[in-house]
């Protein structure tokens, strides 16, 4: 990913979020700590309509798996507030959340404190919106399987950012009244995922720009939009096994093919849809 919510401690966000994991050497010569690395992705959302949608963090936290702690197995891994335009997130784009030497261990579960969210619309309407208990308790985000840290390497974990789940519209789209948010995230162990990236056009090899892709199995998995003038797509932090991917745009047919995500591997393919 480019830029959290598709990797230092960062937590990635697109719009649909992604997370990824990587290990890798680091220059330290103490095997007591590693580096934990956490970005940030995001989901899909409907751009014609949004020009921002904004999430403020207040705080990170880990906990570390079977440690015994009698006041709190959770380590502060940032602290200062930050604000992302999850719009900006997508298509492998990530931001680094935090990065910084751990305890070695393995971590299961860490905690993301959002004190705000904010909507923006193209005609300059803005919406406030805040997180019930989102600042005062966090979020708590389960790891499967749990980061490993290991002494002198880096081990990054991916924060996918869901801003079409997380921001629901009140009202139909011709009449907003306002959003309800709750934010929907996904913690992903980057070292046993792959990835999916492509292009969609039309049959002239016309780059189609904001057609909705998308991977399920029993249910929709993981959503993006493509590059609004390349008509490029990519999907970060998913499962090794076999899913369907579909794209469509208003104006042209759906289609959907069979694919096989592979462990650290980035799987290609590119749609090429039929005018209605």
């Amino acid at each position: 990913m480019k830029t959290i919510l598709r990797s230092t401690l960062t937590i990635m966000l697109s719009l649909v979020l992604a997370l990824g994991f990587s290990a890798c050497e680091s220059t330290t010569d103490d095997d007591d700590t590693g580096t934990l690395s956490v970005t940030m992705t995001d989901a899909p959302f409907p751009t014609d309509l949004v020009a921002e949608a904004n999430v403020t963090i207040t705080e990170l936290e880990a906990r570390e798996k079977d440690v015994e702690d009698t006041h709190s197995p959770f380590l502060t891994l940032s602290d200062s507030t930050q604000t992302f335009n999850l719009l900006d997130l997508r298509n492998g784009v990530t931001t680094s959340l935090a990065n910084l030497d751990v305890p070695v261990g393995t971590y299961d579960m860490f905690r993301l404190y959002v004190s705000a969210g904010e909507i923006i619309l193209k005609d300059g309407t803005t919406y406030n919106l805040t997180v019930p208990s989102g600042a005062q308790t966090g979020i708590q985000l389960l790891v499967s399987p749990a980061i490993e840290v290991v002494g002198g390497l880096t081990a990054d974990l991916l924060l996918d950012f869901d801003v079409e789940k997380s921001f629901v519209p009140k009202g139909p789209r011709t009449d907003l009244t306002g959003f309800n948010f709750k934010p929907v995230i996904r913690a992903v162990n980057a070292s046993v995922v792959g990835s999916l990236a492509g292009r969609v056009t039309d049959a002239l090899d016309v780059g189609l720009g904001d057609a909705r892709v998308w991977v399920s199995q029993d249910t929709v998995f993981s959503t993006t939009y493509t590059d609004t003038t390349t008509g490029e797509y990519t999907i970060l932090g998913l499962d090794p096994g076999s899913y369907t991917a579909s794209a469509t745009l208003e104006g042209y047919d759906t289609l959907s093919v069979e694919i096989e995500i592979v462990v650290g591997n980035e799987t290609t393919r590119d749609f090429e849809l039929t005018p209605q």
